[in-house]
This record gives C-alpha cells, sequence and structure tokens, in this order.
C-alpha cells in the first residue's frame, strides 16, 4: 500500500502525507509501518529519498535529477535541467580521491507561491 500510494502522487509527498492516505484507507497500518517501508522501498531503489532541510519527501522518479525546496512552505519539485554527462562526478572523484556512485542536486529557494504571498503582504501593509 506505501508503494501504491507514492506511485499515485506526483507530488513529492512527506512521509506524513503518505502515512495519512495509507491510514484512510487501512486504519490498522501504523505510523511506524509506513515510515519503515518508505525507508526500506527508498534503501532498495524503488523510489528516491530528497532530504530536505527538516523534512523527507519521497519521488517515485528514482533517476538522477534535481530538485528545488521552498525554504518557505516546504514544496518540493523536479527542475527540468539535464544532469547528464556534467562530468561533475568525475570532477568530485579526482577532487577526492573517491569512488562516485551518485550525486543529489537539492536547490533551495522561495516558490512562486511564496513569492506572491509575500507580494501580497507588503501591498496591503
Amino acid at each position: 500500500m506505501v508503494l501504491e500510494e507514492v506511485r499515485s502522487r506526483c507530488d513529492h509527498p512527506t512521509a506524513e502525507q503518505i502515512y495519512q492516505s495509507v491510514h484512510e484507507r487501512d486504519p490498522r497500518v501504523s505510523q511506524a509501518t509506513v515510515y519503515r517501508n518508505l525507508h526500506l522501498l527508498a534503501e532498495e531503489g524503488e523510489i528516491l529519498s530528497i532530504k530536505a532541510p527538516g523534512v523527507e519527501h519521497f519521488d517515485l522518479r528514482r533517476d538522477v535529477h534535481p530538485h528545488m525546496v521552498c525554504t518557505r512552505c516546504g514544496s518540493v519539485v523536479d527542475v527540468p535541467l539535464p544532469l547528464g554527462d556534467t562530468g561533475l562526478d568525475g570532477r568530485a572523484a579526482d577532487a577526492t580521491g573517491w569512488k562516485v556512485l551518485d550525486h543529489a542536486v537539492l536547490f533551495r529557494g522561495i516558490c512562486p507561491a511564496c513569492l506572491k504571498r509575500e507580494r501580497d503582504n507588503k501591498m496591503a501593509s
């Protein structure tokens, strides 16, 4: 049920959002079970875990792709930038001596909805 719920969404849900949806379908499912299964699915590569400041989101897309997180409301979106063969992994390996397996890119900023809300609040003041 946990994997089905993640698969049914395109909004980078948090563990709590997944728990609420699964719990509505089956009240016998505990929060600990949902959280444990989300982390197990992420470890097995079935879903992607996105660790944003203060909260963890989950994504059905497992390919390496950048995300943007809003520092105001916490929303997360995919960033449509091709990462492809940027050479970033090779440069990191050369600089550190590590064998790079993959990388994650997380941009932080303020989403359009929060920017609009802030502008509207300034205009109302």
